[in-house]
């Protein structure tokens, strides 16, 4: 990695944007030394704040974590105005992947695309990262059909016992029902249930668990799950944010998804 402080604009060349966050913007760009495209994180900085602690805890898992299913963090930019991070470029995310396919994924694709998916998770997990936010669009694909995780900026180490972390993590979609049910100790299982949501996901062509809000993403999951009960969740009721439901959904057939 080379160090930090040096002219972005003597190394990188802006391509094309790729997309544009509410923290960053994303460019295709090209190595003027090596010739190789690159994706450019270009965070930018607030004057009296500095960089996010997202974008430092970022970089700081990002250079640990050396894996073929992780994206690779090569080269790290601060200037006065902006941060860059400039890792390997891929293609498209999983998510665009699947909508130029309207959903159809052969069930060789899938296998492949979740071998890969869990053994990211795994080395993540092996090493103590959670990475917290895991979704079609922070999976990218190659055209050598390769997938990695990116965007660790919501990812955190743990320890044992597991740390008391904050539950306003995972987009909605995507967030493990303990989670939503306010449960702030958590652990590599919530990596786990975002896997089994985009999997799902692949099958069907469509969002498992759509849901709008807390409630409403509760009631999906437990539509087709059944409604947890004490004697099928032991401890769910002593959760912050359970309610005593009033429909008690029976568990579906997967038949059902």
């Amino acid at each position: 990695m080379n160090s930090l402080g040096s002219n972005p604009e003597t190394r990188y060349t802006r391509l094309e944007k790729l997309g544009e966050g509410t923290y960053a913007t994303v460019y295709k760009g090209k190595s003027r030394i090596t010739g190789e495209t690159v994706a450019l994180k270009e965070i930018h900085l607030d004057p009296e704040e500095g960089a996010p602690s997202t974008a430092i805890r970022e970089i700081s898992l990002m250079k640990e974590l050396k894996h073929t299913n992780i994206i690779r963090l090569l080269d790290v930019i601060h200037t006065e105005s902006k941060l860059i991070l400039v890792s390997e470029y891929m293609d498209q995310d999983l998510k665009k992947f699947m909508d130029a396919r309207q959903g159809n994924l052969d069930t060789a694709t899938i296998k492949s695309f979740m071998y890969q998916l869990l053994k990211g998770i795994a080395y993540c997990h092996e090493n103590r990262v959670l990475h917290r936010d895991l979704k079609p669009q922070n999976l990218l694909i190659n055209k050598h059909g390769e997938l990695k995780l990116g965007d660790f900026g919501l990812a955190r180490a743990f320890g044992i016992p597991v740390n008391t972390f904050s539950n306003e993590v995972v987009t909605l979609w995507y967030r493990a029902p303990d989670v939503l049910l306010g449960s702030r100790m958590y652990s590599t299982s919530i990596d786990i249930w975002s896997a089994g949501c985009i999997m799902g996901e692949m099958y069907t062509g469509r969002p498992l668990f759509p849901g709008t809000t807390n409630e409403d993403q509760l009631q999906k999951i437990f539509r087709l799950l059944g409604t947890p009960t004490e004697q099928t969740w032991p401890g769910v009721s002593q959760l912050s944010e359970y309610k005593q439901p009033a429909v008690i959904y029976p568990q579906q057939s997967i038949n059902q998804v």
